[in-house]
């Protein structure tokens, strides 16, 4: 565990590096912003030569490759970082030059103890893209299929273990300080941020996820998840179908190729919704450079390092919500952010209402191209701070993968309305799960569940309370004393009775000294 200098060293480093670019000036500006925070800031930045304008994405570009990936995770936190930084950190893309194609192979033949060519036919040294994790190559499997391989950088693991190190130990301190950076919950952000790196640091578990995904996703026309090459996947190479087609946000291409870019946000939208509110499970990376078009119209979803998964009940509580802002019934949205315990129960649930309206009645019916993302996120951040509303780790990435498809979906139609996409599925899902059919299958599936746990209830009850019966019990033994026994009791005796006469003896000595007034 590296020491709080080494922490303090790091961080004053990075702090440098950030100041810069101008990334240190909305810190210092902001009332919320601990003392002692805009204090390091300061140091960090004595003597360094400021641009006008703020690059926060250029900033975490040079620190290194897991600052790359934490300011693409602070981009759906303008709350935390301000809303220009959120804004500014979405234009982050985790493009680094590749590493030496030697140290790639390497690596592999390593990982899987065995050649090159014994794996692939062909294999391109030059890779199609390089982000901070892992870089692709493309190949061709012995057997003649066109892949993707992507591998990890070597060192990548132990070095996003120290930085991510550094995170923790500055989280926990700025938690320390209280007040707005305590309600922010830095700690539970960086805790979300490890464990999803750490998913992606692992390629056997982006293997699983693709493979999860694709069986919610069946039955689902227009939206495709490539195939998994289990042979030639391990925790350092991820094998997949190869996908020939156009990159979503290239709308140029897609428009001449004759693609139907309304169409083609609405079904994104809708095959987010089902993955997020259906399955809950939901391709979290959903970004322009991880999905293509093919020549059919199908749209394909690439790298599945991040994923995001929400439980039934708070998928339910998602579907309420969104509905109930697309048909401006505020008042049970409300209801529904107190049941969730989102809100804390000292406050008013009509106030709580009233303050939705304000912030959703200016949006319903209007084309995105129309909405001011700034006042409705300005909106709602006023009302987490002024309802002591705290951060729900689970729903980061939710709001994150929200973020992206709707600046995708914008992109291919400028006119979308999210509201009017969403309300026909959200409607549909909610009557099939909240409605009274849905009730009677809840009752029935939740009996016969605790009908099947009965025999198991009473095994261990049995176990605790053996029943009688069996074999009869044995008649009592006499004891029998064994040899030497006798001797060693004597001897015991003997010790015990000497410590006992010693005890009367002193007892009666103290006595007779108290009635001859001796003492006292």
């Amino acid at each position: 565990m590296a020491r709080p200098s080494t922490h303090i060293l790091r961080l004053l480093k990075w702090g440098r590096t950030l100041a810069r670019h101008g990334a240190l000036r909305g810190i210092e500006n902001d009332p919320n912003t601990p003392p002692q925070v805009k204090r390091l800031a300061r140091i960090a930045r004595f003597g360094t030569v400021q641009p006008k304008e703020p690059d926060y994405a250029g900033a975490f570009r040079d620190i290194g490759p897991a600052a790359i990936k934490l300011g693409q995770t602070l981009a759906t936190r303008p709350d935390l970082v301000g809303e220009d930084a959120a804004r500014n950190l979405l234009t982050l893309q985790d493009n680094l030059p590749p590493v030496d194609f030697e140290e790639i192979k390497s690596s592999i033949e390593a990982s899987f103890e065995q050649p090159l060519e014994a794996l692939w036919a062909d294999f391109d040294p030059v890779p199609v893209g390089a982000a901070s994790i892992a870089q692709v190559h493309r190949a061709v499997t012995n057997d003649g299929r066109q892949v993707a391989v992507k591998v990890l950088r070597p060192g990548v693991r132990e070095r996003f273990a120290r930085d991510i190190g550094t995170y923790e130990w500055a989280a926990a301190h700025l938690e320390r300080f209280g007040g707005e950076a305590a309600r922010l919950r830095p700690r539970l952000i960086i805790a979300n941020f490890k464990r999803w790196t750490n998913r992606e640091l692992d390629l056997r578990r982006e293997a699983a996820s693709a493979s999860e995904l694709a069986e919610h996703m069946v039955g689902t026309a227009g939206y495709d998840i490539p195939g998994i090459d289990w042979d030639r996947t391990n925790g350092r190479v991820l094998t997949v179908d190869w996908i020939d087609g156009i990159k979503i946000s290239d709308v140029a291409a897609l428009r001449a190729a004759g693609h139907d870019t309304k169409d083609l946000a609405s079904r994104l939208v809708l095959a987010f919704l089902k993955q997020a509110i259906a399955a809950g499970f939901f391709h979290a990376d959903m970004h322009q450079g991880n999905l293509f078009v093919k020549a059919d119209g199908t749209i394909a979803a690439i790298d599945f390092g991040i994923m995001g998964r929400i439980d039934r009940r708070a998928r339910m509580w998602l579907a309420e919500i969104l509905y109930g802002l697309t048909t401006g019934n505020y008042k049970r949205v409300a209801e529904i952010h107190f049941e969730a315990q989102y809100v804390p129960s000292y406050h008013n649930v009509d106030e709580f209402a009233t303050a939705l309206r304000a912030v959703g009645e200016p949006m319903r019916g209007k084309p995105v191209s129309e909405l001011s993302v700034g006042q409705m996120l300005d909106g709602l951040f006023a009302i987490t701070r002024d309802f002591d509303m705290q951060t729900q780790p689970h729903l980061l990435l939710l709001q994150k993968t929200m973020v992206m498809v709707e600046g995708i979906a914008t992109q291919l139609d400028p006119t979308i309305n999210m509201w009017d996409v969403s309300a026909p599925y959200v409607r549909s899902w909610i009557r099939d799960e909240l409605g009274p059919e849905a009730a009677i299958a809840d009752r029935i599936r939740e009996d016969t569940a605790t009908f099947l746990r009965i025999p198991e209830l009473v095994r261990r009850i049995e176990d605790r309370f053996p029943p009688k019966g069996g074999a009869p019990e044995p008649p009592p033994l006499p004891d029998i004393e064994l040899m030497g026994e006798r001797r060693r009791r004597k001897e015991h005796d003997r010790g015990w009775l000497g410590y006992a006469v010693a005890a009367v003896a002193g007892g009666l000595a103290t006595w007779a000294a108290i009635t001859q007034g001796w003492i006292g």
